[in-house]
């Protein structure tokens, strides 16, 4: 097997909160700088996401199906482009229309659900894939947690939802004297392929391509490419992983940073070095061995843990507030309540109350620090709670709760079971009648369930302010 490269961006776009005072709970439900939001996702489209995606379509259209590329989107951050700026929305649409692109699954919110609620996360996950069949016409075989976060049980997880293979970072910590060059399988489950990211290659392009301090500045394609070609003979997949934003934001255009890439493909096909998507990879290639990876990592700082967002008392304790909420959350049906769920879930709002000193591009926006950070997303949480707790009181009986929950798990189930079976059904006429198209499966309506009535009136609610973001 030749040397081959699988480049991969993701796409997410934090959702800034407003400052929100303790005297407000209870009073304002609406929780976020509309004026940020726009101003943030207008200026990162300008300057990363629309060149950075139009250089892809060059690519594409000059190296035909030779070039491959993968990209992921949060629910949350495609939320964001489909309101303030959908011209994103239209070069993804014609960068997929190239048949070089692949699009990944992950968490709906961008957050932390698969170290909290299992449900919760199975739940997020399903909507993005559906979401993303929606847009872009493909059905993710290829998951990408937030951050790459990774372990064994959510490896585990995600098999179960039918992936075949999972992206996440290739640490030290975690590979000992392996190399990230090899596929590897889910310890618990040698279903589901790793693919892992060379940090220090993936590092050079986002983080240092920009630094003149740097001892390989400037960095050139065909010297970037020579340093793959030299890998050992063996070491034949090379996972360069990377936001989208660092093509712009990170590394200013002005560095060149797209020409750079742009130069890529040629180089690495006068060395006889291919691309190759997730899904080809997990399906062609064979893993060398199972990865045992008992606690979460990541691919943020140095420790390439989950410390950046859990590692301190007040992460914790926002973190448990939050999915404490969780199965409630799940069974009930106002969308408001929903989106916020989302919203509040991204690991962002966590990663602004750190205590560290060593994270890399760390901006907390309007806070003074991390104290502040804890105060304002502990007050919007307050209120949330409040607003779920009125529909599903606190103090009602487990066994009620159970039972909505039950009902709603075997509901999803079933409707998963008629998916698959149209899918094969129409997998089974594609087979004899090629010419005929596909029927469109009628889509799922979302189980819902009957609101129980609480145990005490329910107050008053005073009148909704405008939503965050457009009805989905």
């Amino acid at each position: 097997m030749a040397k081959t490269i699988c480049l991969y961006f993701e796409i997410h776009q934090i959702i800034h909160l407003k400052r929100y005072r303790f005297f407000e709970i209870g009073r304002d439900h609406y929780y976020y700088d509309d004026y940020e939001n726009e101003r943030s996702i207008n200026d990162i489209a300008e300057r990363s996401y629309v060149p950075a995606l139009q250089t892809l379509i060059d690519m594409a259209k000059e190296n035909g199906k030779y070039f491959k590329v993968a990209l992921s989107l949060s629910g949350v951050g495609l939320e964001q482009l489909e309101m303030h700026a959908p011209q994103v929305i239209d070069k993804l649409q014609e960068l997929n229309s190239t048949g070089c692109v692949e699009f990944l699954c992950e968490p709906y919110s961008h957050g932390l659900a698969a170290l909290g609620n299992e449900e919760s996360f199975r739940d997020e996950c399903l909507r993005m894939k559906a979401k993303i069949k929606e847009i872009f016409g493909q059905s993710p075989k290829v998951f990408r947690n937030s951050s790459l976060i990774y372990s064994d049980d959510i490896g585990a997880q995600v098999a179960a939802m039918g992936f075949k293979g999972m992206l996440t970072e290739g640490a030290k910590h975690i590979l000992g004297w392996k190399s990230p060059h090899f596929i590897y399988n889910c310890a618990l489950n040698p279903n589901l392929k790793l693919l892992l990211r060379d940090y220090k290659l993936s590092d050079d392009i986002s983080l240092r391509f920009n630094n003149s301090d740097w001892s390989e500045y400037p960095l050139f394609a065909d010297k970037y490419v020579d340093w793959i070609a030299a890998l050992p003979e063996e070491e034949n997949v090379i996972n360069i992983f990377m936001e989208l934003s660092a093509l712009g934001i990170f590394q200013p255009l002005s560095s060149n940073i797209l020409e750079f890439l742009r130069a890529i493909p040629a180089c690495a096909k006068a060395r006889g070095i291919t691309f190759s998507t997730p899904s080809e990879l997990c399906s062609k290639g064979k893993s060398v061995g199972s990865l045992t990876v008992p606690y979460p990592c990541s691919w943020v700082d140095e420790e390439r843990d989950t410390s950046c967002w859990l590692g301190n008392v007040m992460q914790r304790e926002a973190f448990n507030k939050l999915y404490s909420v969780a199965d409630r959350v799940r069974i009930c049906t106002d969308r408001r309540i929903k989106q916020d769920w989302d919203y509040l879930q991204a690991s962002n709002n966590f990663r602004f109350m750190t205590t560290k000193h060593n994270s890399v591009g760390m901006s907390r926006g309007i806070y003074d620090g991390p104290y502040d950070a804890f105060t304002n997303y502990m007050n919007i949480l307050g209120d949330f709670i409040n607003r779920v707790n009125s529909l599903y009181p606190i103090d009602m009986d487990n066994e009620e709760l159970n039972s909505l929950l039950t009902t709603i798990k075997n509901q999803g189930e079933e409707i998963e079971a008629k998916d698959r079976k149209i899918e094969k059904l129409q997998a089974e006429l594609e087979k004899y009648h090629p010419s005929v198209d596909k029927a469109p499966a009628a889509p799922a309506k979302a189980p819902t369930a009957k609101k129980p009535a609480a145990k005490k009136p329910a107050a008053k609610k005073p009148a909704a302010k405008k939503t965050a973001a457009k009805s989905k």
